[in-house]
């Protein structure tokens, strides 16, 4: 009996972590609405980073990862989205922020965080990686100095999987 909770348990967990994108409305910050499930990067894997304007951990891994974006891109031709949490006015400190910092990541708004409570998503930062397929693969809560690693390494092994 405890081999097939186990198996089961397994079973849920694997779905889970390869279950697709929920379909929801947020705005770019040109406000433009956007499906969700309708984020790709042309077959490559990509990683969707939530974060808020407010939050610390989710702006020191944001800095990091732009220190080496234009490598990753240039190494898996990856792609990272951006999604803010920020409600009312901090909404508005959005752009401004991402272009005081020269983010080159596609900036979304979810300030009702509809597309954070779709995915079971409880705290930010957060950080989803998904394959080429738009399949859900990894995911990691908060941040750390030298946290921002294992979303490339995340990246590579898909890559190398996918071969």
């Amino acid at each position: 009996m405890k081999r097939l909770f186990s198996a089961v348990l397994l079973t849920i967990m694997c779905l889970a972590a390869y279950a697709q994108l929920p379909s929801v409305q947020v705005k770019n910050i040109q406000g433009k609405t956007i499906d969700t499930a309708t984020l790709s990067n042309d077959g490559k894997p990509f990683a969707i980073c939530f974060f808020a304007s407010w939050c610390k951990p989710c702006n020191r891994e944001l800095k990091a990862i732009h220190e080496v974006y234009e490598d990753w891109v240039d190494e898996t031709g990856m792609k990272i989205y951006a999604i803010s949490i920020d409600q009312g006015q901090n909404s508005q400190k959005v752009k401004p922020m991402v272009d005081a910092e020269g983010w080159e990541y596609d900036v979304l708004l979810d300030p009702n965080s509809d597309f954070l409570h779709a995915l079971g998503i409880q705290m930010i930062p957060h950080t989803i990686i998904v394959d080429g397929n738009g399949k859900i693969a990894e995911q990691h809560s908060g941040y750390q100095e030298g946290g921002e690693v294992q979303i490339i390494n995340d990246i590579r092994k898909l890559i190398a999987d996918k071969k």
